[in-house]
């Protein structure tokens, strides 16, 4: 067993190693037409950025706090507060459409939205703001989260890059970690009472769990990198966008697809990371790319739902 353990390990590091550089080799092909953009616009940012430095007095606790918690949490609840208007009310009909598993949450129960809403806001401002003070003086160490100079546009894609690649890894693992069974019974089960999830549930955990699969994965990435401010709040905003749509339930054209994480909280034992890389060397993805979900697991580029073009095979007379 702590041989093919090993194996996996040495494979999925190599894999993801590989990943990374093919990713940063194409990206590079991009980029250099995206600095010009941003060269064209980069003094009016650096200009904005010395401003809003200024306007603190440099107030690096004040920048940092709104960096890092009030433009998050300003992207997490805006983007949660338009989701919950189509759970609650099923309006606009366009949106309801493209729902994942036909037939629940329409409309959602409120008194179970109540309390995710209540979790949610508990695990933000008890668990995450806080553990935002130890981040802090550790981003001090590093010197360079508050300097009065932007980091490269290039600069940042690598670091959007590793960020994505330690998310990847720390929450694969975290999360399997909480489906053991004496885990799961305890802490990870609160999660799992959404089976169908909605936007605001990404948050929705144990204490215990929130520390461990939901902040520390997305929080380790800057600290390595001793990241801007700016890369922070971008980063942080973008991680919680996105785990809102990977919960949302429902499939909207030309957003990242949320079949994957979907079919997890479907089938609790299939597809646990967030790329799915892991999930593939691991075979933790074997049933989700034997189902229907997995056909239907791309960018949406029509109006039509996938549900409709993709539909799942007719169930069996019994």
């Amino acid at each position: 067993q702590e041989e093919k353990l090993w194996d996996a390990i040495k494979i999925s590091a190599y894999v993801l190693g590989t990943g990374v550089l093919i990713f940063t080799a194409l990206v590079n092909s991009l980029s250099w037409c995206m600095q010009g953009i941003w060269d064209t616009s980069g003094h009016f940012w650096q200009t904005a950025w010395l401003k809003f430095y200024d306007h603190f007095e440099g107030d690096e606790w004040t920048i940092f706090l709104l960096g890092a918690a009030l433009v998050p949490g300003l992207a997490f609840w805006s983007f949660n507060g338009i989701l919950m208007v189509a759970d609650v009310t099923g309006k606009p009909t366009f949106i309801t459409r493209y729902r994942i598993q036909l037939g629940k949450n329409d409309p959602v129960d409120t008194e179970k939205l109540r309390q995710a809403i209540y979790t949610a806001l508990c695990n933000q401002f008890f668990i995450s703001f806080p553990m935002l003070v130890p981040m802090f003086h550790v981003m001090k160490w590093w010197g360079n989260t508050f300097s009065k100079e932007l980091p490269a546009f290039q600069w940042f894609l690598v670091e959007l890059s590793i960020f994505t690649l330690v998310e990847e890894i720390l929450f694969y693992y975290t999360h399997r970690l909480v489906h053991l069974p004496a885990l799961y019974k305890h802490i990870h089960k609160k999660h799992h009472e959404w089976t169908a999830p909605i936007g605001v549930v990404s948050i929705y955990a144990h204490p215990l769990e929130h520390i461990i699969s939901n902040t520390l994965p997305v929080m380790t990435g800057p600290m390595i990198m001793g990241s801007h401010i700016v890369s922070i709040a971008a980063w942080f905003s973008l991680a919680l966008v996105t785990t809102s749509i990977s919960h949302c339930g429902y499939h909207l054209p030309l957003l990242p697809s949320p079949e994957f994480h979907d079919f997890h909280h479907l089938k609790f034992n299939q597809c646990y990371g967030v790329l799915g890389v892991l999930d593939y060397l691991h075979g933790t993805d074997r049933v989700f790319r034997q189902n229907k979900a997995y056909e239907r697991h791309k960018v949406l580029l029509s109006l039509t739902p996938l549900s409709e073009s993709i539909p799942d095979a007719p169930k069996r007379a019994e």
